[in-house]
């Protein structure tokens, strides 16, 4: 049985962002996600965790001007300093919270562009020496066109190719099976193929992104395959609810009897 991670950044938005971990427990998860922690007190959410008997699974590093358009500082040439200090801030809401893992979000930026390239692989390898001091995990995630158009990191296999390439040992792959389906299909052999480098798993049904179920996929058998490759990290549930989410969550007890 996966361990499901709710997505606050998501899921429970009929709460305020800091009501959204007693909501979660509430309903039966044990622990939580979200992209950005940064407008929230990080003791508070620590607080929040342990009221509510919660792990944190996974946040993003800050991700530069969101409101602007960015999604992330990690290939944006000449925005090195920004990213290290993009970096402290996230490693030191990680201590807080007692996550294991953090996101690195790539940025909109070129593949084709050389100096994007090399900012990109220079960002990577500064936060991962960073986040292994602190023994943390690295996790990249590709994200679909469709939904991020110019992301630089839209692709599972370059992915794959850079953690080779750069060998860190806690470099690690988000599988998120609603961008797999949309950018390359074959999600249960990407999962197989894969499966030694992955970190993080995300699910949403495809391609609405609402409940899992409730698109063109078997999502009970892909997480059920989960299981039988050996799978023993969180997945997290990064899915729009279709209505509301407590009422949406009938999929859980489906997946039981799958």
């Amino acid at each position: 049985m996966p361990r499901f991670a709710a997505n606050l950044t998501m899921m429970f938005q009929e709460h305020a962002f800091m009501d959204r971990f007693a909501a979660a427990a509430a309903t039966g998860f044990r622990a939580v996600e979200y992209l950005f922690p940064y407008d929230s007190d990080m003791s508070q959410i620590a607080r929040s965790l342990q009221d509510n008997h919660l792990t944190q699974a996974l946040f993003n590093l800050p991700p530069g001007a969101w409101q602007s358009g960015e999604r992330g500082l990690a290939a944006l040439p000449g925005r090195q300093t920004e990213f290290r200090q993009s970096v402290t801030t996230a490693l030191r809401y990680a201590a807080a919270t007692g996550v294991g893992r953090l996101h690195m979000m790539s940025g909109i930026a070129h593949r084709e562009d050389a100096d994007a390239c090399a900012s990109y692989r220079e960002s990577l390898a500064y936060f991962c020496d960073r986040a292994g001091q602190a023994g943390l995990d690295v996790l990249i995630e590709p994200i679909n066109p469709r939904d991020m158009p110019g992301y630089f990191l839209n692709d599972f296999n370059y992915a794959a190719d850079l953690i080779a390439d750069l060998g860190y040992a806690n470099l690690k792959l988000q599988f998120d099976i609603y961008h797999r389906q949309i950018i390359h299909g074959d999600v249960l052999n990407g999962l197989k193929t894969l499966m030694p480098i992955i970190g993080h798993v995300q699910i949403a049904a495809v391609p609405q992104r609402h409940e899992p179920g409730t698109g063109e996929l078997d999502d009970f058998r892909i997480l059920s395959a989960l299981d039988e490759l050996g799978y023993t990290g969180f997945v997290g549930c990064e899915y729009r609810p279709a209505a509301g989410t407590a009422d949406g969550l009938g999929w859980l007890s489906a997946f039981d009897e799958a």
